[in-house]
């Protein structure tokens, strides 16, 4: 879904739904105390406090990567949103992003994935399969696997918009409620005044409040530089993926933005292709986009004519993050 111009304001249609807001929190907020079953192994979860992307995937990516570096087995567990298969599966080689989802792709790229909407299950499978830890991508709000440690991810700029929870805002539960179950919170990009507000709350919750950055891969920058470029994602917040070319120098005179998770039609894809050829531009997306673009349903030969520009986390304080990994790594 696309986030409505009204979350990012106290207007009066976040008002009118205020009442349907409250119902919603009361509901999310006693979900999330429930106690959820344990995975015999550490569980460490990457969430959002809001609806839409935050950069969820690519910290979890960099908290698999310490565990690793600590000598531990981490396993991802994701419902695999915008896939058909239910799990418990293990990511293999041969799936697509309509069977799994776009982010699991990313993930097994690390490291063991499991896709499982039922996340004991998926537990379980993981540790079948050898893992000594759990890394969950999404499933902050879910109560049915404990987690050892909860991290929410907030991004700096969008903070957490109107402050009100769903419909009426972004949140997915009530703010307190939701930092009451974390163990961290880690802002990404500079924090402005929404996500400011996010950092006090955190501090009076006694939170340890981490930064970090998202930095587009050097190797496909510097290969675009002097080039000009038809971006386009559809991610929770496109803007923000053409915010980062032009932070990087990348010139995409023509952006397209689409909803989350979207699967583009072979329609879509012939009208990309032929603006990028009109304007003699290059194709750009993200790495999540590009896994939705499937080669054998692309009779407009986007996925072939397109690159992708992968991101990764760079913490402020990396050493401040590794030793939280490493102390679950050692439970």
């Amino acid at each position: 879904m696309r986030e409505p111009r009204f979350w990012r304001r106290n207007g009066a249609l976040a008002r009118l739904l205020a009442p349907l807001a409250a119902i919603y929190g009361v509901i999310t907020g006693t979900r999330m105390a429930r106690a959820g079953a344990r995975a015999g192994v550490p569980v460490l979860c990457v969430g959002n406090l809001t609806l839409g992307g935050a950069g969820k995937t690519p910290t979890a990516i960099a908290l698999a990567r310490l565990l690793i570096a600590d000598n531990a087995k981490p396993f991802f567990l994701t419902r695999g949103y915008g896939g058909t298969l239910a799990g418990p599966v293990r990511v293999m080689a041969q799936h697509r992003a309509a069977e799994v989802g776009d982010e699991p792709l990313l993930l097994v790229k690390t490291a063991p994935t499991v896709v499982a909407r039922d996340r004991v299950r998926g537990a379980k499978l993981a540790v079948a399969g050898g893992a000594s830890s759990i890394v969950m991508d999404d499933g902050f709000q879910n109560p049915s696997l404990a987690k050892d440690f909860a991290l929410v991810v907030v991004d700096g700029e969008l903070g957490i918009g109107n402050g009100r929870v769903f419909p009426a805002g972004p949140l997915r539960a009530p703010l307190a409620a939701q930092l009451k179950r974390a163990s961290a919170l880690l802002v990404i990009g500079d924090a402005k005044a929404s996500a400011l507000e996010v950092i006090e709350h955190a501090k009076t919750h006694k939170l340890p409040v981490l930064h970090g950055r998202l930095v587009p891969d050097p190797a496909t920058v510097s290969t675009l530089q002097g080039k000009k470029v038809l971006a386009f994602a559809g991610i929770g917040h496109p803007e923000k993926f053409f915010a980062t070319l032009a932070a990087a120098g990348i010139a995409a005179p023509i952006t397209r933005g689409f909803p989350d998770h979207h699967a583009y039609t072979a329609a879509e894809a012939k009208g990309l292709l032929e603006t990028a050829r009109r304007e003699r531009l290059l194709l750009l997306t993200t790495e999540k986009d590009f896994a939705r673009i499937e080669d054998e349903d692309d009779a407009a030969g986007l996925k072939s004519m397109t690159a992708a520009l992968s991101v990764s986390l760079i913490p402020d304080d990396e050493d401040a993050i590794r030793k939280l990994t490493s102390a679950i790594a050692a439970r």
